[in-house]
């Protein structure tokens, strides 16, 4: 094949390739720029609420053993990694967490005082909870629970302690807060500026379902697909390029 004919099909792939992978280094960028720009505090919602309180050391609480004791079947071992105190009301509570004989996960919260379990978190009380959580009042337009069978696979409120309840606000953000059932505690604030950053992290990393999964195929394609790009651009520089050519052509009578 003769040097032209090689340089039309290098600029030809260039240039339908180019177009291509174009569009999503735009979409690359985009996001780069709004991530590089924003406050992630801010996109997180932590401007718009306080951190639950902490339980108080003068207070007078029983030992792990004496709460499991009386409230987890025998034979049920609590899962340590995932026992906290936590206050629910100012009240001081352990969370913990146990499977039962069928290897479901079974949640409960026992007060840390006289070792007595309480019910999940009702729908009134998540209503408090998310409200007195919030710096500024604002009204509650709708208040959902959730759960790990409704959520499919991307849920804004991903990889959080499940059943919560959704309480959404009349904010101007669209401020929801997720309450979780079996502790009491807001895990979760989303906005509407998170909900951009989220979409836009979406694209960035080409997974649809997950956003976090950044193994995915697609990824590794438009990845590969990129660098075959900048490589036949810098192909077609160096066979294009008439000092280029003046230099091989030198060699060449050099070497005759």
């Amino acid at each position: 094949m003769k040097l032209k004919g090689r340089a039309y099909y290098i600029r030809k792939t260039h240039r339908y390739l180019g177009i291509f992978i174009g569009i999503q280094f735009v979409l690359w960028t985009l996001g780069g720029l709004y991530f590089s720009w924003t406050n992630l505090d801010e996109i997180h919602g932590d401007h718009l609420y306080h951190a639950m309180a902490q339980v108080d050391p003068s207070m007078a609480i029983i030992s792990p053993s004496e709460a499991i004791k009386g409230n987890v079947p025998d034979g049920r071992i609590v899962d340590m990694a995932k026992l906290k105190v936590v206050t629910v009301f100012g009240e001081p509570y352990y969370s913990m967490m146990y499977r039962d004989g069928e290897a479901r996960e079974q949640f409960l919260l026992i007060h840390a005082g006289n070792g007595k379990a309480r019910q999940p978190i009702t729908e009134a009380e998540a209503r408090i909870i998310a409200a007195g959580s919030m710096h500024a009042a604002s009204g509650i337009t709708s208040v959902d629970l959730i759960s790990k069978e409704m959520m499919g696979s991307h849920h804004e409120y991903r990889e959080k302690p499940l059943p919560a309840w959704a309480v959404t606000f009349d904010h101007p953000e669209g401020v929801t807060a997720y309450v979780g059932a079996n502790d009491g505690q807001v895990h979760a604030v989303r906005t509407n500026s998170w909900r951009l950053f989220d979409f836009l992290w979406m694209l960035h990393t080409m997974d649809l379902a997950g956003r976090d999964n950044i193994n995915n195929y697609v990824l590794r394609g438009f990845s590969i697909l990129g660098i075959v790009t900048v490589m036949s651009g810098f192909l077609l520089f160096f066979i294009s390029s008439k000092n280029v050519r003046r230099i091989l052509m030198a060699v060449r009578k050099r070497n005759a």
